[in-house]
């Protein structure tokens, strides 16, 4: 796959086929990746990839905690927004909405929906991405790098990826289940699978403002843009 043809047609997969991804393809995706750039080629990234009934159990642990409405105490915050940075996710989420047919008054359909995020939307397969505490911000942006690497490459491969604070909600879970060390700064998780294509979830795609709401020129002609 091209890799502008790759940028374009990446969304977040939000159902997949049972399949699990084979162990060679998933160590082929990682090993072109982490050619991904860091910060003076720190490759701050560590990867815990989960698959089979270790992945039952991580969906099942994550999933109850959602259920129960327990809180998040993940190791990075989620983000509060305002102004149009908020505006853009009701929007997103108003749209994805109305492709599931779920109304704002169904809370059922809502929490179903919160619960199914929390199972990583039944993927076969999970990266969990989490660097050293001993690091720095640099190094979270770092590991977004890589991570948005994979989420391109794995369509070369037929897969589909979502990334998802859903999966590092609960990180005493992820670190119980995985044997992932205190010392680790558990920055992301990424559900990876075939796409199911014709379940609705995957008939949505996430809008875009227009350029000229985030660019800025300096210097250039316009008759030359």
């Amino acid at each position: 796959m091209e890799l502008i043809e790759a940028i374009l047609s990446r969304y977040s997969v939000r159902a997949y086929k049972p399949a699990p991804v084979p162990k060679e393809i998933l160590q082929e995706l990682l090993k072109i990746c982490i050619r991904a750039p860091s910060w003076n080629n720190t490759q701050p990234w560590e990867f815990a990839i989960v698959g089979g009934k270790v992945m039952d159990e991580l969906k099942q642990a994550l999933s109850q905690k959602v259920a129960a409405e327990t809180p998040p105490d993940s190791d990075i915050p989620a983000p509060t927004f305002t102004g149009r940075y908020l505006e853009r996710g009701r929007e997103n989420a108003r749209e994805l909405f109305g492709v599931l047919g779920i109304v704002r008054e169904d809370r059922e359909k809502r929490r179903q929906w919160r619960l199914a995020g929390s199972r990583l939307y039944d993927a076969p397969n999970a990266i969990i991405l989490y660097i050293d505490k001993s690091l720095t911000t640099w190094s979270i942006m770092d590991a977004g790098i890589v991570m948005q690497t994979i989420m391109l490459a794995a369509q070369n491969y037929g897969l589909g990826t979502c990334p998802q604070y859903q999966a590092v909600m609960y990180p005493e879970e992820l670190r119980r289940i995985l044997n992932i060390p205190e010392s680790k700064l558990i920055v992301c998780g990424l559900a990876i699978g075939y796409p199911d294509t014709n379940a609705p979830p995957n008939r949505f795609r996430s809008a875009r403002d227009p350029l000229e709401a985030f660019v800025t020129w300096y210097g250039i002609d316009g008759d030359n843009l």
